[in-house]
């Protein structure tokens, strides 16, 4: 037997949600995909980056994160109630010139959302802070507050992706989403990072490819066949311990791109975000957490405000409505 420390933060849960072996994933999908994309199944082999593959000028890595300011209930005129949230939520991109060795903050934004399927709810100034209605519709609408508030922050986060792009020279780019790409799959030239390992989705002579992959080498390109599916390989960054999923990543790309376009951004993910990689003692998520990523993730959690301050100007503002 061996055992491994993982070098994540355990508050953090882990970079594989396993089932406490240390092995990956315990949780299998139920996805069809198909393995013989760039190579027959029976082919498999970790692949190192070529020689021939060129770097993009410039990498805009984009991220967003979110927060719970007060959860909120209706009583209405008819009776009845509805529970509803009241919640912040912040987006940015950091545009990296790799010939440079400059990173920056391009953009930054914050919005803020009333969630609830109250049909009498209006916008609620609180301060001089205003949450916007999202009104949530169907059954069980109590269950979907939570999910809800991802919807705003993906637009935010392809509204501001356009504009980082539109006022950047022009040159040869890459722009890297933090988690699955989903909604955001239409953004040119894109590919979504996802740095923890919830499933499995190959088969396991398949997953031993995975396992014996060595830093900056990936699993060849294969097809998810989920309802956010499309385009899919496994990464392995440096700065990892030896344990079998240790600082494996896998990393997407949209559905409609062709094949050929899919393996092109293969090659150019393993030729990229290895450099960004980042390292057990400046970051307790090293090192799927990328150093770009993690910083902009701190600012942005700066721009949300202070909760407690928010939380009682949404009092005072639910106590003058009444």
């Amino acid at each position: 037997m061996r055992v491994f420390v993982e070098p994540w933060d355990p508050s953090y849960g882990a970079s594989f949600e396993g089932g406490g072996s240390g092995d990956g994933p315990a949780s299998t999908s139920s996805a069809q995909i198909d393995t013989d994309v760039e190579v027959p199944a029976a082919e498999w082999a970790p692949i190192d980056v070529s020689d021939s593959v060129q770097p993009p000028d410039v990498v805009y890595l984009v991220d967003g994160v979110r927060r719970i300011d007060a959860g909120l209930s209706t009583a209405e005129d008819d009776g009845t109630s509805y529970a509803g949230l009241a919640a912040s939520f912040a987006a940015g991109v950091v545009r990296c010139d790799l010939g440079r060795g400059v990173a920056e903050l391009v953009t930054a934004k914050v919005g803020r959302g009333l969630f609830t399927a109250s049909p009498s709810m209006e916008d609620l100034l609180a301060g001089p802070v205003r949450y916007e209605v999202h009104r949530i519709e169907g059954p069980g609408e109590a269950s979907k507050l939570p999910v809800a508030v991802q919807r705003p922050l993906t637009a935010l986060e392809i509204l501001i992706s356009s504009e980082a792009r539109a006022h950047g020279p022009e040159g040869y780019d890459l722009l890297v989403v933090d988690g699955p790409l989903r909604a955001r799959r239409q953004l040119p030239r894109t590919i979504g990072f996802i740095k923890t390992q919830e499933k499995l989705y190959l088969p396991a002579v398949l997953n031993l490819v995975v396992t014996r992959l060595t830093a900056g080498q990936r699993t060849p390109v294969f097809h998810l066949g989920t309802a956010w599916g499309g385009w899919t390989w496994y990464l392995r960054l440096p700065g990892g311990s030896s344990a079998p999923w240790s600082g494996i990543v896998r990393v997407e790309c949209s559905p409609d791109l062709s094949p050929e376009m899919a393996i092109e951004l293969a090659d150019l993910s393993q030729a990229t975000l290895p450099r960004f990689a980042s390292s057990a003692y400046k970051d307790p998520r090293a090192p799927q957490n990328l150093v770009p990523i993690a910083g902009l993730e701190r600012r942005l959690r700066g721009m949300l405000g202070d909760s407690r301050l928010l939380h009682r100007a949404l009092t005072k503002a639910t106590v003058r409505s009444r």
